[in-house]
């Protein structure tokens, strides 16, 4: 995960607390500040508006998703596709159980977080992508970038969707997807 600084941090845990707890509708900029130990201000000069902060949120937790599903795979990559399926199911496993995922997904508000994951996640899709190719493309250095770039948009919008509207136990889904990932990228051997 990227570094940021002290301030940064404790003003994304503060907005992390507002939306687990009274959910971001009802969350204030003045109060994030004051539960980080800043001015108003200096929140502002960090995010310049509530939905800049949100952004932050949902990137900042994003990584801390892609991280983890990272660590599951060491030592245990294979295949592209088990590769995906461990990733998935480990994402969807954890999605489930997440406190501010249950917040956004149940803050059914027109200013809650949920935009963020869905109708406004352009950036949180990109960054989540730019990382699943460069993953990819390092242990897969013989697929074509072209084929891993449209695999990873894809598994990520899948992955979402599913964080979103579950059909079905995480080990069904990141089966499923895993396959499809099979068909995608036909033949990926490890580097």
């Amino acid at each position: 995960m990227w570094r940021m600084s002290p301030v940064r941090a404790a003003l994304l845990d503060a907005a992390y607390d507002a939306a687990v707890g009274p959910g971001w509708a009802a969350a204030r900029m003045a109060d994030v500040a004051a539960v980080a130990g800043v001015s108003r201000q200096t929140l502002y000069a960090e995010f310049r508006t509530k939905d800049g902060l949100a952004q932050a949120l949902a990137l900042r937790e994003a990584a801390r998703f892609v991280d983890g599903a990272e660590a599951v795979l060491t030592g245990h990559e294979g295949t592209p596709s088990e590769a995906v399926g461990a990733t998935v199911e480990w994402t969807l496993r954890i999605a489930r159980e997440d406190p501010l995922l249950k917040a956004v997904l149940t803050d059914d508000g027109a200013e809650g977080l949920l935009p963020f994951l869905t109708t406004r996640s352009d950036a949180l899709l990109r960054a989540v992508t730019e990382r699943h190719v460069t993953y990819l493309s390092s242990h897969w250095p013989d697929l074509p970038v072209d084929d891993i770039e449209f695999v990873a948009d894809t598994l990520v919008r899948l992955t979402v969707s599913h964080i979103v509207t579950p059909a079905g136990p995480a080990d069904v889904t990141a089966r499923s997807i895993a396959r499809l990932v099979d068909r995608l990228l036909p033949g990926g051997q490890p580097a």
